[in-house]
Protein backbone atom coordinates (compact mmCIF):
# COMPACT_ATOMS: atom_id res chain seq x y z
CA UNK A 1 0.00 0.00 0.00
CA UNK A 2 3.01 2.51 1.23
CA UNK A 3 4.54 1.92 -2.54
CA UNK A 4 1.51 2.07 -4.31
CA UNK A 5 0.71 6.17 -2.81
CA UNK A 6 4.89 6.60 -3.26
CA UNK A 7 4.27 5.83 -6.68
CA UNK A 8 1.11 8.00 -7.23
CA UNK A 9 2.77 10.82 -5.64
CA UNK A 10 6.25 10.78 -8.06
CA UNK A 11 3.63 10.22 -11.21
CA UNK A 12 1.37 13.16 -9.57
CA UNK A 13 4.13 15.31 -9.50
CA UNK A 14 5.27 14.30 -13.09
CA UNK A 15 2.09 14.93 -13.97
CA UNK A 16 2.00 18.06 -12.61
CA UNK A 17 5.29 19.39 -14.18
CA UNK A 18 4.09 19.06 -17.60
CA UNK A 19 1.04 20.66 -16.79
CA UNK A 20 3.52 23.69 -15.71
CA UNK A 21 5.50 23.36 -18.73
CA UNK A 22 2.25 23.62 -21.15
CA UNK A 23 0.54 26.40 -18.73
CA UNK A 24 4.18 28.31 -19.88
CA UNK A 25 4.11 27.24 -23.62
CA UNK A 26 0.24 28.26 -23.98
CA UNK A 27 1.14 31.80 -22.13
CA UNK A 28 4.01 32.78 -23.96
CA UNK A 29 2.24 31.83 -27.00
CA UNK A 30 -0.89 34.22 -26.48
CA UNK A 31 1.04 36.67 -25.07
CA UNK A 32 3.95 36.50 -27.45
CA UNK A 33 3.22 34.29 -29.82
CA UNK A 34 3.51 36.20 -33.06
CA UNK A 35 6.35 37.91 -32.16
CA UNK A 36 8.44 34.50 -31.36
CA UNK A 37 7.05 33.38 -34.79
CA UNK A 38 9.23 36.27 -36.06
CA UNK A 39 12.02 35.90 -33.98
CA UNK A 40 12.05 32.62 -36.06
CA UNK A 41 11.41 33.34 -39.64
CA UNK A 42 13.67 36.43 -40.00
CA UNK A 43 16.19 36.00 -37.44
CA UNK A 44 17.94 33.21 -39.61
CA UNK A 45 19.83 35.67 -41.58
CA UNK A 46 23.35 34.62 -39.76
CA UNK A 47 24.32 31.76 -37.93
CA UNK A 48 24.66 33.26 -34.64
CA UNK A 49 21.32 35.13 -35.13
CA UNK A 50 19.94 31.36 -35.63
CA UNK A 51 21.39 29.68 -32.84
CA UNK A 52 20.06 32.46 -30.75
CA UNK A 53 16.25 32.55 -32.24
CA UNK A 54 16.30 28.74 -31.47
CA UNK A 55 17.42 29.62 -27.95
CA UNK A 56 15.00 31.99 -27.02
CA UNK A 57 12.17 30.62 -28.51
CA UNK A 58 12.60 27.89 -26.51
CA UNK A 59 13.41 29.65 -23.44
CA UNK A 60 9.94 31.25 -23.85
CA UNK A 61 8.00 28.44 -24.69
CA UNK A 62 9.61 25.98 -22.74
CA UNK A 63 9.93 23.54 -25.33
CA UNK A 64 12.11 22.67 -27.73
CA UNK A 65 9.62 19.98 -29.70
CA UNK A 66 7.14 23.35 -29.92
CA UNK A 67 10.25 25.65 -31.83
CA UNK A 68 11.31 22.20 -33.73
CA UNK A 69 7.55 22.23 -35.38
CA UNK A 70 7.73 25.58 -35.57
CA UNK A 71 11.03 26.18 -37.46
CA UNK A 72 9.95 22.88 -39.71
CA UNK A 73 6.74 24.74 -40.93
CA UNK A 74 9.05 27.58 -41.63
CA UNK A 75 11.37 25.65 -43.61
CA UNK A 76 8.23 23.78 -45.54
CA UNK A 77 7.44 27.10 -46.94
CA UNK A 78 10.59 28.75 -48.06
CA UNK A 79 10.85 30.96 -45.19
CA UNK A 80 14.31 29.10 -43.84
CA UNK A 81 17.31 27.36 -45.35
CA UNK A 82 17.36 23.61 -43.95
CA UNK A 83 20.46 24.37 -42.86
CA UNK A 84 19.69 27.46 -40.74
CA UNK A 85 16.76 25.22 -39.06
CA UNK A 86 20.04 23.10 -37.80
CA UNK A 87 21.62 25.89 -36.41
CA UNK A 88 18.07 26.68 -34.89
CA UNK A 89 17.67 23.48 -32.89
CA UNK A 90 21.23 23.34 -31.62
CA UNK A 91 20.29 26.60 -30.01
CA UNK A 92 16.82 25.08 -28.69
CA UNK A 93 18.40 21.96 -27.18
CA UNK A 94 20.93 24.48 -24.95
CA UNK A 95 17.74 26.30 -24.38
CA UNK A 96 16.13 23.19 -22.75
CA UNK A 97 19.43 22.59 -21.42
CA UNK A 98 19.35 25.88 -19.26
CA UNK A 99 15.88 25.91 -19.16
CA UNK A 100 16.18 22.58 -16.74
CA UNK A 101 19.36 24.29 -15.02
CA UNK A 102 17.41 27.27 -13.98
CA UNK A 103 14.20 24.79 -12.70
CA UNK A 104 16.53 22.99 -10.84
CA UNK A 105 18.75 25.98 -9.01
CA UNK A 106 16.31 25.13 -5.68
CA UNK A 107 14.06 28.30 -6.42
CA UNK A 108 10.90 26.42 -5.46
CA UNK A 109 10.20 28.45 -2.43
CA UNK A 110 8.81 31.30 -4.38
CA UNK A 111 6.63 29.09 -6.31
CA UNK A 112 3.79 30.46 -4.27
CA UNK A 113 4.54 33.60 -4.94
CA UNK A 114 4.65 33.17 -8.63
CA UNK A 115 1.34 31.84 -8.32
CA UNK A 116 -0.03 34.65 -6.93
CA UNK A 117 1.63 36.82 -9.47
CA UNK A 118 0.53 35.08 -12.42
CA UNK A 119 -3.13 34.94 -10.84
CA UNK A 120 -3.39 38.86 -10.79
CA UNK A 121 -1.85 39.27 -14.17
CA UNK A 122 -4.79 36.45 -15.73
CA UNK A 123 -7.38 38.73 -14.16
CA UNK A 124 -6.02 41.97 -15.37
CA UNK A 125 -8.43 40.80 -18.76
CA UNK A 126 -6.14 42.18 -21.45
CA UNK A 127 -4.90 39.09 -23.68
CA UNK A 128 -1.32 39.49 -23.40
CA UNK A 129 -1.53 40.08 -19.88
CA UNK A 130 -3.50 37.00 -19.57
CA UNK A 131 -0.73 34.64 -21.30
CA UNK A 132 1.77 36.12 -19.21
CA UNK A 133 0.00 35.43 -15.86
CA UNK A 134 -0.60 32.05 -17.41
CA UNK A 135 3.49 31.63 -18.20
CA UNK A 136 4.03 32.90 -14.37
CA UNK A 137 1.49 30.08 -13.12
CA UNK A 138 3.34 27.68 -14.96
CA UNK A 139 6.59 28.22 -13.84
CA UNK A 140 5.12 28.63 -10.75
CA UNK A 141 3.60 25.13 -10.71
CA UNK A 142 7.24 23.44 -12.26
CA UNK A 143 8.87 24.76 -9.36
CA UNK A 144 6.18 22.83 -6.99
CA UNK A 145 5.93 19.78 -8.93
CA UNK A 146 9.99 19.99 -7.93
CA UNK A 147 8.63 20.06 -4.49
CA UNK A 148 6.16 17.73 -4.64
CA UNK A 149 9.02 15.36 -6.21
CA UNK A 150 11.45 15.46 -4.08
CA UNK A 151 8.74 14.69 -1.18
CA UNK A 152 7.95 11.94 -3.25
CA UNK A 153 10.99 10.37 -3.65
CA UNK A 154 11.96 10.72 0.03
CA UNK A 155 10.53 7.25 0.90
CA UNK A 156 12.63 5.45 -2.11
CA UNK A 157 15.97 6.41 -0.40
CA UNK A 158 15.79 3.04 1.63
CA UNK A 159 14.26 1.24 -1.29
CA UNK A 160 15.74 -2.31 -1.93
CA UNK A 161 13.25 -2.67 -5.06
CA UNK A 162 14.56 0.67 -6.47
CA UNK A 163 18.20 -0.18 -5.37
CA UNK A 164 17.71 -3.68 -7.18
CA UNK A 165 16.30 -2.25 -10.42
CA UNK A 166 18.88 0.68 -10.75
CA UNK A 167 21.93 -1.80 -10.18
CA UNK A 168 20.24 -3.90 -13.32
CA UNK A 169 20.37 -0.66 -15.11
CA UNK A 170 23.75 0.41 -14.28
CA UNK A 171 25.35 -3.21 -15.60
CA UNK A 172 23.30 -2.49 -18.98
CA UNK A 173 23.47 0.81 -20.25
CA UNK A 174 22.08 0.47 -23.37
CA UNK A 175 18.81 -0.80 -21.59
CA UNK A 176 19.62 2.28 -19.24
CA UNK A 177 19.64 4.63 -22.04
CA UNK A 178 16.58 3.35 -24.11
CA UNK A 179 14.29 3.03 -20.69
CA UNK A 180 15.05 6.75 -20.26
CA UNK A 181 14.57 7.83 -24.21
CA UNK A 182 11.29 6.13 -23.00
CA UNK A 183 10.21 7.95 -20.52
CA UNK A 184 11.34 11.33 -22.43
CA UNK A 185 9.31 9.87 -25.84
CA UNK A 186 6.29 9.56 -23.48
CA UNK A 187 6.21 12.73 -21.79
CA UNK A 188 7.30 14.45 -25.30
CA UNK A 189 9.46 16.73 -23.15
CA UNK A 190 13.38 15.83 -22.62
CA UNK A 191 13.09 18.67 -19.47
CA UNK A 192 10.63 16.36 -17.87
CA UNK A 193 12.77 13.51 -18.72
CA UNK A 194 15.60 14.96 -16.84
CA UNK A 195 13.95 16.30 -14.21
CA UNK A 196 12.66 12.98 -12.99
CA UNK A 197 15.89 11.43 -13.17
CA UNK A 198 17.55 14.90 -10.67
CA UNK A 199 14.91 13.63 -8.25
CA UNK A 200 15.50 9.94 -8.58
CA UNK A 201 19.61 10.84 -8.69
CA UNK A 202 18.72 12.87 -4.68
CA UNK A 203 17.97 9.49 -3.10
CA UNK A 204 21.43 8.59 -3.55
CA UNK A 205 20.76 5.50 -5.54
CA UNK A 206 22.10 6.58 -8.96
CA UNK A 207 25.99 6.14 -9.53
CA UNK A 208 27.22 9.01 -11.51
CA UNK A 209 27.81 6.74 -14.65
CA UNK A 210 24.11 6.19 -14.51
CA UNK A 211 23.43 9.12 -14.55
CA UNK A 212 25.25 10.28 -17.60
CA UNK A 213 23.67 7.05 -19.39
CA UNK A 214 19.90 8.65 -18.01
CA UNK A 215 20.43 11.99 -19.49
CA UNK A 216 21.45 10.89 -22.58
CA UNK A 217 18.78 8.77 -23.13
CA UNK A 218 16.51 11.63 -21.96
CA UNK A 219 18.00 13.64 -25.08
CA UNK A 220 17.44 11.05 -27.42
CA UNK A 221 14.11 10.28 -26.13
CA UNK A 222 13.57 14.04 -26.10
CA UNK A 223 14.35 14.30 -30.36
CA UNK A 224 11.29 11.69 -31.37
CA UNK A 225 8.41 13.50 -30.49
CA UNK A 226 8.79 16.02 -33.42
CA UNK A 227 9.92 13.41 -35.76
CA UNK A 228 6.33 12.06 -35.69
CA UNK A 229 4.89 15.50 -35.44
CA UNK A 230 6.27 16.14 -38.32
CA UNK A 231 5.33 12.79 -40.57
CA UNK A 232 2.18 14.78 -42.57
CA UNK A 233 4.63 17.23 -43.77
CA UNK A 234 6.25 17.76 -46.41
CA UNK A 235 9.72 16.18 -47.16
CA UNK A 236 11.00 19.61 -46.27
CA UNK A 237 9.47 19.77 -43.23
CA UNK A 238 10.24 16.26 -42.16
CA UNK A 239 13.88 16.86 -42.79
CA UNK A 240 14.60 19.61 -39.93
CA UNK A 241 13.71 16.98 -37.21
CA UNK A 242 14.81 13.45 -38.39
CA UNK A 243 18.39 15.72 -38.91
CA UNK A 244 17.83 16.75 -34.88
CA UNK A 245 17.46 13.15 -34.29
CA UNK A 246 19.98 12.48 -36.32
CA UNK A 247 22.61 14.73 -34.66
CA UNK A 248 21.41 13.79 -31.15
CA UNK A 249 21.70 9.82 -31.91
CA UNK A 250 25.02 10.45 -33.19
CA UNK A 251 25.97 12.32 -30.01
CA UNK A 252 24.37 9.54 -27.66
CA UNK A 253 26.96 7.01 -29.87
CA UNK A 254 29.65 9.22 -29.57
CA UNK A 255 29.25 10.01 -25.60
CA UNK A 256 28.51 6.89 -24.40
CA UNK A 257 31.78 5.35 -24.60
CA UNK A 258 33.05 8.27 -23.00
CA UNK A 259 30.65 8.13 -20.21
CA UNK A 260 33.34 6.61 -17.47
CA UNK A 261 35.61 9.87 -18.16
CA UNK A 262 32.93 12.00 -18.03
CA UNK A 263 31.94 10.73 -14.78
CA UNK A 264 35.54 11.06 -13.57
CA UNK A 265 35.89 14.40 -14.75
CA UNK A 266 32.43 15.69 -12.99
CA UNK A 267 33.67 14.63 -9.64
CA UNK A 268 36.08 16.64 -9.58
CA UNK A 269 34.29 20.25 -10.22
CA UNK A 270 33.35 21.93 -6.90
CA UNK A 271 29.38 20.94 -7.72
CA UNK A 272 26.86 19.50 -5.57
CA UNK A 273 26.55 15.67 -6.56
CA UNK A 274 22.82 15.89 -6.52
CA UNK A 275 22.74 18.27 -9.46
CA UNK A 276 25.01 16.01 -12.14
CA UNK A 277 21.81 15.47 -14.17
CA UNK A 278 21.50 18.66 -15.53
CA UNK A 279 24.84 19.77 -15.60
CA UNK A 280 25.33 16.83 -17.74
CA UNK A 281 22.30 17.75 -19.94
CA UNK A 282 23.83 21.42 -19.95
CA UNK A 283 27.46 20.28 -21.14
CA UNK A 284 26.28 17.38 -23.22
CA UNK A 285 24.15 20.03 -25.25
CA UNK A 286 26.39 22.64 -25.57
CA UNK A 287 29.44 20.20 -26.51
CA UNK A 288 27.40 19.09 -29.32
CA UNK A 289 26.21 22.42 -30.51
CA UNK A 290 30.30 23.25 -30.89
CA UNK A 291 30.44 19.91 -32.26
CA UNK A 292 27.95 19.58 -34.78
CA UNK A 293 27.01 23.49 -36.08
CA UNK A 294 30.81 23.15 -38.20
CA UNK A 295 28.59 20.19 -39.76
CA UNK A 296 25.31 21.10 -40.30
CA UNK A 297 25.54 21.29 -44.25
CA UNK A 298 26.15 17.65 -44.94
CA UNK A 299 23.80 16.84 -42.17
CA UNK A 300 21.06 19.16 -44.05
CA UNK A 301 22.29 17.44 -47.49
CA UNK A 302 21.80 13.63 -46.03
CA UNK A 303 18.82 14.61 -44.79
CA UNK A 304 17.99 15.32 -48.71
CA UNK A 305 19.08 12.13 -50.06
CA UNK A 306 17.34 9.97 -46.87
CA UNK A 307 14.10 11.86 -47.70
CA UNK A 308 13.66 12.97 -51.11
CA UNK A 309 11.52 15.48 -52.46
CA UNK A 310 7.78 14.46 -52.78
CA UNK A 311 6.66 14.74 -56.57
CA UNK A 312 4.30 17.48 -56.71
CA UNK A 313 3.15 20.33 -59.11
CA UNK A 314 5.48 23.65 -58.22
CA UNK A 315 2.33 25.57 -58.99
CA UNK A 316 -1.42 24.71 -58.98
CA UNK A 317 -3.67 23.53 -56.17
CA UNK A 318 -2.46 21.23 -53.90
CA UNK A 319 -6.11 20.18 -52.01
CA UNK A 320 -8.97 21.29 -54.11
CA UNK A 321 -10.40 17.53 -54.55
CA UNK A 322 -13.10 17.89 -57.02
CA UNK A 323 -14.68 14.55 -55.72
CA UNK A 324 -14.72 16.32 -52.61
CA UNK A 325 -17.30 18.69 -53.55
CA UNK A 326 -19.94 16.18 -52.85
CA UNK A 327 -19.22 16.61 -49.46
CA UNK A 328 -19.49 20.31 -48.42
CA UNK A 329 -18.08 20.31 -45.25
CA UNK A 330 -15.11 18.42 -46.41
CA UNK A 331 -14.38 20.54 -49.60
CA UNK A 332 -14.68 23.62 -47.06
CA UNK A 333 -11.99 22.37 -45.12
CA UNK A 334 -9.97 21.86 -48.64
CA UNK A 335 -10.50 25.42 -49.57
CA UNK A 336 -9.53 26.52 -46.31
CA UNK A 337 -6.18 24.84 -46.21
CA UNK A 338 -5.57 25.99 -49.91
CA UNK A 339 -5.85 29.43 -48.99
CA UNK A 340 -3.84 28.94 -45.96
CA UNK A 341 -1.09 28.43 -48.83
CA UNK A 342 -1.82 31.23 -50.66
CA UNK A 343 -1.64 33.13 -47.51
CA UNK A 344 2.03 31.67 -47.23
CA UNK A 345 3.12 32.82 -50.58
CA UNK A 346 2.10 36.41 -48.94
CA UNK A 347 4.04 36.00 -46.59
CA UNK A 348 6.74 35.27 -48.15
CA UNK A 349 6.38 38.60 -50.60
CA UNK A 350 6.13 40.69 -47.42
CA UNK A 351 9.14 38.53 -45.93
CA UNK A 352 11.31 38.98 -48.92
CA UNK A 353 10.56 43.01 -48.91
CA UNK A 354 11.34 42.98 -45.73
CA UNK A 355 14.81 41.74 -46.30
CA UNK A 356 15.35 43.29 -49.13
CA UNK A 357 14.36 46.60 -47.25
CA UNK A 358 16.68 45.95 -43.80
CA UNK A 359 19.60 44.53 -45.97
CA UNK A 360 20.07 46.23 -49.79
CA UNK A 361 19.68 42.92 -51.48
CA UNK A 362 17.99 43.03 -54.66
CA UNK A 363 18.37 39.30 -54.89
CA UNK A 364 15.46 38.70 -52.14
CA UNK A 365 13.29 40.46 -55.12
CA UNK A 366 13.75 38.22 -57.50
CA UNK A 367 10.60 35.86 -56.86
CA UNK A 368 8.50 38.38 -55.43
CA UNK A 369 6.49 38.18 -59.14
CA UNK A 370 5.77 34.91 -59.61
CA UNK A 371 5.10 34.43 -56.12
CA UNK A 372 2.15 37.01 -57.42
CA UNK A 373 1.01 35.03 -60.02
CA UNK A 374 0.95 32.30 -57.74
CA UNK A 375 -1.33 34.05 -55.52
CA UNK A 376 -3.69 35.31 -58.59
CA UNK A 377 -4.35 31.91 -59.88
CA UNK A 378 -4.41 29.89 -56.60
CA UNK A 379 -7.08 32.74 -55.75
CA UNK A 380 -9.14 32.00 -58.94
CA UNK A 381 -9.30 28.89 -58.58
CA UNK A 382 -10.84 29.07 -54.84
CA UNK A 383 -13.42 30.84 -56.08
CA UNK A 384 -14.66 28.72 -59.10
CA UNK A 385 -14.10 25.35 -56.95
CA UNK A 386 -16.36 27.18 -54.16
CA UNK A 387 -18.84 28.43 -56.78
CA UNK A 388 -19.33 24.78 -57.79
CA UNK A 389 -20.00 23.75 -54.31
CA UNK A 390 -22.47 26.58 -53.85
CA UNK A 391 -24.43 25.01 -56.83
CA UNK A 392 -25.47 21.97 -53.98
CA UNK A 393 -27.65 23.26 -51.46
CA UNK A 394 -25.32 24.84 -48.25
CA UNK A 395 -26.85 25.18 -45.17
CA UNK A 396 -26.34 28.70 -43.91
CA UNK A 397 -23.51 28.17 -41.70
CA UNK A 398 -21.62 26.28 -44.90
CA UNK A 399 -22.99 28.74 -46.81
CA UNK A 400 -21.76 31.57 -44.79
CA UNK A 401 -18.17 30.02 -44.27
CA UNK A 402 -17.67 29.63 -48.10
CA UNK A 403 -18.41 33.51 -48.16
CA UNK A 404 -15.60 33.66 -45.33
CA UNK A 405 -13.18 32.03 -47.35
CA UNK A 406 -13.52 33.58 -50.49
CA UNK A 407 -13.54 37.15 -48.48
CA UNK A 408 -10.28 36.21 -47.38
CA UNK A 409 -8.84 34.82 -50.43
CA UNK A 410 -9.57 37.92 -52.65
CA UNK A 411 -8.24 40.24 -49.67
CA UNK A 412 -5.02 38.08 -49.75
CA UNK A 413 -5.06 38.63 -53.71
CA UNK A 414 -5.46 42.49 -52.88
CA UNK A 415 -2.12 42.28 -50.72
CA UNK A 416 -0.09 40.70 -53.00
CA UNK A 417 -0.67 43.00 -55.86
CA UNK A 418 -0.11 46.12 -53.32
CA UNK A 419 3.40 43.86 -52.40
CA UNK A 420 4.55 43.57 -56.54
CA UNK A 421 2.96 46.98 -57.57
CA UNK A 422 3.77 48.83 -54.61
CA UNK A 423 6.22 47.80 -51.99
CA UNK A 424 8.52 46.13 -54.83
CA UNK A 425 9.24 48.97 -56.73
CA UNK A 426 9.65 51.10 -53.96
CA UNK A 427 12.05 49.10 -52.35
CA UNK A 428 13.73 48.58 -55.59
CA UNK A 429 13.92 52.10 -55.64
CA UNK A 430 15.51 52.78 -52.79
CA UNK A 431 18.31 50.08 -53.34
CA UNK A 432 19.01 51.23 -57.20
CA UNK A 433 19.36 54.68 -56.34
CA UNK A 434 21.38 54.09 -52.66
CA UNK A 435 18.70 55.98 -51.06
CA UNK A 436 19.10 56.34 -47.32
CA UNK A 437 16.40 57.08 -44.66
CA UNK A 438 17.14 59.10 -41.76
CA UNK A 439 17.89 56.51 -38.52
CA UNK A 440 14.45 57.78 -36.92
CA UNK A 441 12.22 57.34 -40.27
CA UNK A 442 14.08 53.63 -41.14
CA UNK A 443 13.51 52.80 -37.50
CA UNK A 444 9.80 53.63 -38.25
CA UNK A 445 9.40 51.62 -41.28
CA UNK A 446 11.01 48.76 -40.32
CA UNK A 447 8.59 48.04 -37.09
CA UNK A 448 6.02 48.67 -39.24
CA UNK A 449 7.00 45.92 -42.10
CA UNK A 450 7.42 43.52 -38.67
CA UNK A 451 4.24 44.27 -37.81
CA UNK A 452 2.70 43.82 -40.59
CA UNK A 453 4.01 40.08 -41.15
CA UNK A 454 2.89 39.88 -37.35
CA UNK A 455 -0.36 40.97 -38.49
CA UNK A 456 -0.58 38.17 -41.17
CA UNK A 457 0.24 35.47 -39.49
CA UNK A 458 -2.60 36.20 -36.45
CA UNK A 459 -5.02 36.70 -39.31
CA UNK A 460 -4.15 33.35 -40.55
CA UNK A 461 -4.89 32.10 -37.20
CA UNK A 462 -8.25 33.86 -36.95
CA UNK A 463 -9.23 32.47 -40.74
CA UNK A 464 -8.80 28.83 -39.07
CA UNK A 465 -9.75 29.22 -35.30
CA UNK A 466 -12.28 32.00 -36.03
CA UNK A 467 -11.03 32.48 -32.05
CA UNK A 468 -12.81 36.04 -31.43
CA UNK A 469 -9.98 37.10 -28.71
CA UNK A 470 -7.21 37.05 -31.28
CA UNK A 471 -10.21 38.68 -33.47
CA UNK A 472 -10.04 41.68 -31.14
CA UNK A 473 -6.49 41.71 -30.94
CA UNK A 474 -6.68 41.88 -34.72
CA UNK A 475 -9.00 45.13 -34.58
CA UNK A 476 -6.82 46.43 -31.67
CA UNK A 477 -3.67 46.35 -34.36
CA UNK A 478 -5.64 48.17 -36.85
CA UNK A 479 -5.48 50.78 -34.54
CA UNK A 480 -2.05 50.55 -33.49
CA UNK A 481 -1.44 50.40 -37.27
CA UNK A 482 -3.53 53.97 -38.09
CA UNK A 483 -1.93 55.36 -34.93
CA UNK A 484 1.82 54.70 -36.28
CA UNK A 485 1.00 55.51 -39.72
CA UNK A 486 0.01 58.85 -38.69
CA UNK A 487 3.00 59.46 -36.12
CA UNK A 488 5.38 58.41 -38.64
CA UNK A 489 4.00 60.80 -41.26
CA UNK A 490 4.47 63.58 -38.81
CA UNK A 491 7.46 62.83 -37.33
CA UNK A 492 8.42 62.67 -41.35
CA UNK A 493 7.16 66.28 -41.89
CA UNK A 494 9.23 67.78 -39.10
CA UNK A 495 11.99 66.28 -40.11
CA UNK A 496 11.81 68.05 -44.01
CA UNK A 497 10.85 71.12 -42.06
CA UNK A 498 14.23 70.83 -39.89
CA UNK A 499 16.02 70.29 -42.98
CA UNK A 500 17.33 66.77 -42.86
CA UNK A 501 19.02 65.71 -45.95
CA UNK A 502 18.18 61.98 -46.15
CA UNK A 503 14.14 63.38 -45.12
CA UNK A 504 14.39 65.21 -48.31
CA UNK A 505 15.56 62.68 -50.49
CA UNK A 506 13.16 59.93 -49.48
CA UNK A 507 10.24 61.81 -48.79
CA UNK A 508 7.86 60.25 -51.39
CA UNK A 509 9.52 57.04 -50.67
CA UNK A 510 8.85 57.27 -47.22
CA UNK A 511 5.11 58.19 -47.42
CA UNK A 512 4.49 56.06 -50.16
CA UNK A 513 5.74 52.66 -47.72
CA UNK A 514 3.30 53.79 -45.11
CA UNK A 515 0.68 54.49 -46.69
CA UNK A 516 0.73 50.59 -49.09
CA UNK A 517 1.49 49.29 -45.37
CA UNK A 518 -1.27 50.35 -44.16
CA UNK A 519 -3.55 49.49 -46.96
CA UNK A 520 -1.90 45.69 -46.27
CA UNK A 521 -3.09 46.13 -42.84
CA UNK A 522 -6.57 46.93 -43.88
CA UNK A 523 -7.02 44.06 -46.20
CA UNK A 524 -5.79 41.79 -43.02
CA UNK A 525 -7.75 43.22 -40.60
CA UNK A 526 -11.00 42.14 -42.25
CA UNK A 527 -10.53 38.41 -41.49
CA UNK A 528 -11.48 39.63 -38.15
CA UNK A 529 -14.82 41.78 -38.99
CA UNK A 530 -17.25 38.57 -39.98
CA UNK A 531 -15.86 37.23 -36.11
CA UNK A 532 -16.96 40.26 -34.39
CA UNK A 533 -19.65 41.46 -36.54
CA UNK A 534 -21.93 37.57 -35.87
CA UNK A 535 -21.37 38.55 -31.70
CA UNK A 536 -22.58 41.96 -32.00
CA UNK A 537 -19.43 43.55 -31.30
CA UNK A 538 -18.91 45.80 -34.33
CA UNK A 539 -20.48 49.11 -34.88
CA UNK A 540 -21.41 49.87 -38.35
CA UNK A 541 -19.75 53.45 -38.80
CA UNK A 542 -16.80 55.09 -36.67
CA UNK A 543 -18.42 58.61 -37.70
CA UNK A 544 -19.53 60.47 -34.40
CA UNK A 545 -22.58 61.66 -34.28
CA UNK A 546 -22.94 65.06 -32.90
CA UNK A 547 -25.70 65.54 -30.01
CA UNK A 548 -28.87 66.93 -30.81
Amino acid sequence: MESTIVMINLFGAVALLLFGLSQVKEGVTLAFGARLRTVLASGTSTDIRSFLSGFLATIGLQSSTATALMISSFVERGLVRQRMAQVVLLGANVGTAVTAWIVAAGVEMISPLLLLIGLILYRGGHHSRQGAGKAVIGIGLMLLSLHLLSNATEPMRASPALGAFIGLLDNAWPVALAFSAAIAFVSSSSLAAVVLILSLASTGHLSPELTIVLVLGANLGGAVPPVLASLGTSASGKRVTIANLIVRAVGCVIALPMVGYAAEAFGRLPYAATSLPVDVHLSFNIALALLAWPLTGMVAGLTERLVPDEAVPATGPRYLDQQELATPVVALASATREVLGIGDLVERMLLDVSHAFEQNDMACLTSVASFEKQVDALQGDVKLYLSKLARNSLDEEDSRRSIQIIDYAINLEHVGDIVEKGLLPQVAKKISLGLTFSEEGYDELRRLFDLTIDNLRIAQSIFVTGDIDLARQMMELKVEVRRMEKDSAERHLRRLRDGLNSSLQTSSLHLDILRDLKRVNAHLVSVAHPILDERGHLVESRLRIPAQ
